[in-house]
């Protein structure tokens, strides 16, 4: 099963731990972790449904290509790791 992972910020925030989901897309794991821990879902993704500006999703160690729809594939050994971007200066 692919595994969820958020960053220490937002863990901290929701009190949100590393979880195994089920899924084919990126978009499907995400939902599962957010069925186990609904408060992370306002901060990960908008209301059109994709990800919002200042977040970026890694899928085995690459940027996630599909930061709208989410369709990235995954297999049953991905590691998705979810985390804030930082900017400003």
């Amino acid at each position: 099963m692919p595994t969820v992972e958020f960053t220490a910020n937002l863990a901290r925030q929701t009190a949100s731990a590393a979880c195994e989901v089920s899924g084919d897309t990126v978009r499907e794991a995400l939902l599962a972790a957010f069925e186990r821990q609904p408060q992370l879902q306002g901060y990960i993704l908008d209301d059109q449904g994709a990800l919002r500006t200042h977040v970026v999703v890694f899928l085995d160690g690459q940027t996630l290509r599909d930061r709208k729809k989410l369709s990235d594939p995954v297999s049953p050994n991905s590691e998705i790791f979810v985390m804030q971007a930082l900017s400003g200066g």
